[in-house]
């Protein structure tokens, strides 16, 4: 009935010590929130020591997938968690959609605009994003940025927006707190991730969760087969994004209001990058992107 998955182990390399300095540079706190961990000199802290035996769940071939649901708590979370591996998936033919959770009205405050004008601001930034990366569905859920929590109400939107797109894959962030960076646990991120992942099992699938959106809008249940998750304290999976690394750069560029007075946000994003890829194994000067698979099965 469902499909047998593998489960494999592996020894992650020691990453290399990080330096220390007494103090970060000014990008450190906008970094944290995207689950990175940067050093004095913009490579990325990781843990210490080795990762020695996890399983490690091996993801779906990406020819099993025909659409893809990216779920996070504010606009510019997704470009800069995954953007690089979405540019993937489309370039193959894969439809993505977004969701936001929030409109990202507490973000910004180095822009310029007033928190009032923010919402629309961010808005805009992120369908102009979408645009660059190759999306066109693109849904705003409208809760208040900072007060996000998982509640029945923002399961049900979920399971709603899960039900409409049928995705095979769920990318969102991980709702487990990451002690080695505080700020990669965001509760927004958190309560973003705990909902999807409380959407996606047991209720987007369960006809009797929800009842009113089978009986009133047909939305169907639907047994999301994987999700990917952003921020996870102990990744698994790790995307060589190299060759799509400037659609990620792209998409970035249109989140002004973020990223505006990152004067070295590539090299930032690159050093990060290639952190990733030394954890996973990849070559020397290659960009990767760090997930954690969960089976749903």
């Amino acid at each position: 009935m469902y499909a047998m998955r593998r489960v494999r182990t592996r020894v992650f390399p020691d990453p290399a010590p990080a330096t220390t300095s007494s103090g970060e540079p000014a990008w450190a706190t906008a970094f944290c929130c995207w689950g990175l961990s940067p050093s004095s000199n913009g490579s990325v802290v990781v843990m210490a020591g080795s990762l020695l035996g996890l399983a490690v769940m091996e993801p779906l071939a990406d020819s099993e997938i025909k659409r893809v649901l990216v779920i996070n708590a504010h606009p510019d979370d997704s470009d800069f968690g995954a953007s690089g591996t979405i540019a993937q998936w489309i370039g193959k033919g894969i439809e993505v959609s977004y969701v936001l959770c929030t409109n990202g009205d507490q973000g910004g405050e180095e822009s310029g605009f007033t928190k009032e004008e923010m919402p629309a601001v961010r808005q805009r930034e992120q369908r102009a994003a979408c645009k660059a990366l190759g999306i066109s569905d693109v849904t705003f859920l409208n809760y208040v940025d900072g007060h996000l929590e998982p509640t029945i109400a923002l399961r049900k939107d979920i399971v709603r927006q899960i039900r409409r797109v049928q995705p095979d894959r769920i990318v969102c962030q991980s709702p487990e707190r990451n002690w080695e960076r505080i700020g990669a646990s965001h509760p927004d991120h958190l309560a973003a991730g705990e909902a999807t992942i409380q959407a996606v099992y047991p209720d987007a699938r369960n006809p009797f969760a929800f009842t009113d959106l089978l009986e009133k809008e047909n939305l169907q249940p639907w047994r999301t087969k994987e999700v990917w998750m952003q921020g996870h304290a102990h990744p698994d999976h790790f995307v060589d994004i190299t060759d799509t690394f400037h659609f990620k750069i792209a998409a970035l560029k249109e989140h002004a209001s973020q990223t505006g007075h990152m004067e070295n946000l590539e090299e930032m994003l690159r050093e990060w990058g290639q952190r990733n890829a030394g954890i996973g194994g990849l070559p020397e000067g290659r960009i990767a992107e760090a997930f954690k698979i969960v089976n749903t099965n």
